[in-house]
């Protein structure tokens, strides 16, 4: 049974995994760039990149829950005799 449920846990990470790999698209759209070392500095340039990540719906419903009464036998018999 243990390992059954190992089995379904691999498969359900390996499904997730999948999933969030395949929730955002980076595209780099402009090449980076290092710092000319030399006596003086000029600045770096960091890559650019767009990215566009996936939709996520979620909605909310409103659910009757029901109530339950749960009486211990003492109770029942107090109850019925009128205790």
């Amino acid at each position: 049974m243990k390992a059954v449920l190992g089995i379904i846990a691999a498969i359900v990470l390996v499904v997730v995994i999948y999933l969030l790999f395949f929730m955002v698209d980076v595209e780099q759209t402009q090449e980076g760039q290092l710092p000319d070392v030399d006596v003086s500095v000029e600045g770096g340039q960091l890559p650019e990149a767009d990215v566009e990540m996936g939709d996520v719906e979620v909605d909310s419903t409103t659910v009757e829950v029901p109530t339950l009464d749960v009486q211990s036998p003492e109770e029942e018999e107090a109850e019925t005799t009128g205790n």
